[in-house]
């Protein structure tokens, strides 16, 4: 079908390029933390050490485009990943058509952030998400909108029911074992999403936003089809040096398990190490920036930024989930570096509990923080 439309969109156009084009760029960053829960490493003073490399891909040939990244993290942290490939073709000057592992058009994008950590949206899989599939997208003046089906997540095995790999940039249905023995084993297909956004006031200043997805959720175990949803509408402000991101979202999974596996809890996995998070929740999130233009030897502007993230879970024995970033990114060049005071309460990535952390959570968890600097050269 795809071919089918680029053959007649180049018909119709007359589009030819005589020579392709590509670009190569890249990152190299390291990173430093220091975690309150970690008492070996509070000794240390921290540690200092290798984040990740990556290659990206531009190219054009007669209309059709390429944009690729693949990132190489260490093996602890997932391993060698495919973060983006998609191939494209512009329709018109405001509408394209792309094809591959590509961005879920949902939330603010494309980040609902401004930190080195993302945020709770990120945790549950509904930010900055890539997923195989064709997405349309339309970007004019006053209106966007983006339309798009996803056959399923990033698929690295094609077994009849082999486990998703968690070597993966983003976090999508997966599977876990918990301390009792039962593995949480689900698969994300053929998924539906829908993104509206009106912009007003100069370059789109003040932008409000709708989105919706709607899938199957396929069972490992059982062989039954679940389905998983997710809804939210946002506010994205930039005006002067200020800025406001914030978004409500709700989600739902509902897993065809086998019997005896909770139904209040679904497995989600990126970077190697998956967990738990609620079947059921509504996240908020809001982030608030201002730019310092500067000029400080190659240092040419300082963005403050805090990022405040609440899981609601609906099962009302559940523990929430809270994050707070509150951070600055230096950009220097090509030298990108953000400094952060990230603080998280049942929350696997600021804290000492991993797998349960976004699902039950802990009764009377502590509030635990993470000294952070990433520091990257973008080429």
């Amino acid at each position: 079908m795809f071919v089918l439309l680029l053959c007649a969109c180049c018909a119709v156009t007359g589009h030819a390029q005589d020579k392709p084009e590509l670009k190569i760029g890249g990152a190299l960053r390291f990173n430093y933390n220091y975690s309150s829960w970690k008492e070996g490493q509070k000794k240390r003073g921290g540690d200092f050490g290798y984040d990740v490399f990556r290659i990206n891909a531009k190219g054009s040939y007669k209309g059709i485009k390429l944009n690729a990244e693949y990132r190489f993290y260490s093996e602890g942290f997932g391993g060698m990943m495919l973060k983006q490939g998609w191939l494209a073709y512009d329709l018109s000057a405001t509408d394209e058509i792309q094809l591959g592992l590509t961005q879920v058009p949902f939330g603010i994008g494309p980040y609902n952030s401004n930190s080195w950590f993302f945020s709770m949206d990120y945790y549950v899989g509904l930010e900055d998400d890539h997923d195989m599939g064709l997405k349309y997208t339309h970007k004019g003046d006053r209106w966007e909108y983006a339309l798009a089906f996803f056959k399923n997540a990033e698929e690295l095995r094609f077994g009849s029911n082999s486990d998703a790999s968690n070597s993966r940039y983003a976090y999508d249905a997966g599977t876990y074992e918990d301390a009792d023995g039962k593995a949480y084993r689900n698969k994300e297909v053929n998924q539906v999403n829908g993104r509206l956004v009106y912009k007003v006031g100069d370059e789109g200043q003040h932008r409000f936003g709708l989105s919706g997805q709607f899938g199957g959720l396929y069972n490992l175990d059982t062989e039954e089809m679940g389905t998983h949803y997710a809804v939210a509408a946002h506010y994205k402000m930039n005006v002067n040096h200020w800025g406001i991101k914030a978004q409500w979202t709700t989600y739902g999974y509902n897993a065809k398990a086998p019997q005896g596996e909770s139904e209040d809890v679904v497995a989600l996995t990126a970077y190697g190490a998956p967990y738990l998070v609620a079947a059921e929740a509504s996240v908020y999130t809001l982030g608030l920036s201002y730019d310092i233009p500067v000029e400080w030897g190659p240092i040419s502007n300082i963005t403050l930024y805090n990022d405040f993230g609440y899981l609601d879970k609906a099962k009302k024995s559940f523990e929430d989930s809270y994050m707070n970033v509150t951070g600055a990114l230096v950009t220097a060049g090509n030298v990108y570096t953000y400094f952060d005071m990230a603080m998280g309460k049942n929350q696997p990535w600021l804290g000492p509990v991993w797998g349960d952390a976004l699902a039950q959570g802990t009764p009377g968890a502590d509030w635990e923080y993470r000294i952070n600097m990433n520091i990257g050269y973008y080429f």
